[in-house]
């Protein structure tokens, strides 16, 4: 199979997403296909630009944004054109945040009838906006924690939530742009930070307990998986700097509480309209209640990154987890071709 990874991106997770495009256009070409790498910004990645990536990894501090990425800017030119890029039988979409995850490409690459992985235009934004899918898991009796949205006023937050609060773009990815804010004393600072955002922001109740997390494959759940992160939030720091997280799976839970997250990541699987692949994060509180915090349609996927991780748990391994991902996409390309019109 012919096979371009788009990678890179404007997006403030612009070094996230060229690790993941790096490492699976490798583990791709381990099983045989033909792959390109392309950067959304700066075009075909050279062998040489590839093993760099793969040398360097994922920066400590998120990378500054740079030249306007080309897709989104309507230049889908080297989709027909590129005689390296274009001309391909799939684009695997190895982007995180921004136009990447937000379902701005996906609608790019649908209305152009192009076989691309992962959720398309409606999955990507129920899933990216963390407002609305709250008010969708809300709605459906899924458990998330409380929230407010802006700068609501101090009494507010500690009449409605109580301290202390997380403050999180309600758009961002790779737990950028989140802090936690312990009590009344760290507020006007915390707001005043909000405002560089860029984005509307969510104040959510913070859920006192251990984290976990939830891949789903194929409509199937993948093992479960806990995190330990050494600082009080699983921060950008902790999901990308070596020793700053403990990553079990699958993680070491009575049977009853890994089923019940396993079927409360394939329900909002399903809620959010995702396909083929995603991840789901939870909070379990000492009292054993579970609680979702959000949902992934493009989760890392480096080898080190937690869907793979869950994936290996279950006996399958990186590179076969990337061709399995291309192939359901293939297949969900086909079968839409094959849909008669106005069904």
């Amino acid at each position: 199979m012919r096979i371009t990874v788009v990678t890179g991106g404007d997006a403030d997770e612009r070094d996230v997403s060229l690790a993941s495009g790096c490492q699976v256009a490798a583990a791709l070409r381990d099983r045989g296909h033909d792959v390109v790498a392309f950067d959304t910004v700066g075009g075909v990645l050279s062998a040489a630009d590839e093993d760099h990536v793969r040398a360097h990894g994922v920066g400590v501090d998120p990378p500054a944004p740079g030249a306007r990425d080309r897709i989104l800017a309507g230049d889908v030119a080297f989709l027909r054109d590129d005689p390296e890029a274009g001309g391909s039988d799939l684009l695997f979409l190895a982007l995180h945040g921004g136009g990447g995850e937000d379902g701005r490409l996906q609608a790019i690459l649908s209305a152009l009838g192009t076989p691309f992985t992962g959720s398309g235009m409606v999955g990507c934004a129920l899933a990216m906006d963390k407002e609305l899918s709250k008010r969708l898991f809300r709605d459906a009796g899924v458990a998330t924690p409380n929230w407010l949205m802006g700068e609501p006023s101090l009494e507010v937050v500690e009449g409605r939530l109580g301290w202390p609060v997380v403050v999180k773009a309600a758009c961002g990815g790779s737990s950028l742009r989140l802090e936690l804010v312990h009590g009344p004393d760290e507020w006007p600072r915390a707001v005043e930070r909000s405002r560089s955002f860029g984005d509307r922001v969510v104040v959510e109740g913070f859920v006192r307990g251990r984290e976990f997390t939830v891949g789903v494959l194929a409509g199937e759940a993948l093992p479960v998986g806990e995190i330990v992160p050494e600082n009080e939030l699983f921060d950008y720091a902790c999901k990308y700097q070596p020793g700053m997280a403990a990553e079990i799976f699958p993680a070491d839970v009575a049977p009853a509480l890994a089923a019940r997250m396993q079927a409360e990541a394939l329900r909002v699987h399903d809620l959010l309209r995702l396909s083929d692949y995603s991840r789901v994060d939870f909070m379990v509180d000492d009292d054993g209640a579970v609680w979702c915090l959000e949902a992934n349609a493009l989760p890392g996927m480096t080898a080190n990154s937690l869907l793979p991780k869950a994936a290996r748990a279950a006996g399958v391994a990186f590179p076969e987890l990337c061709e399995r991902i291309a192939h359901l996409a293939l297949e969900r390309s086909r079968r839409n071709l094959d849909r008669p019109r106005g069904v």
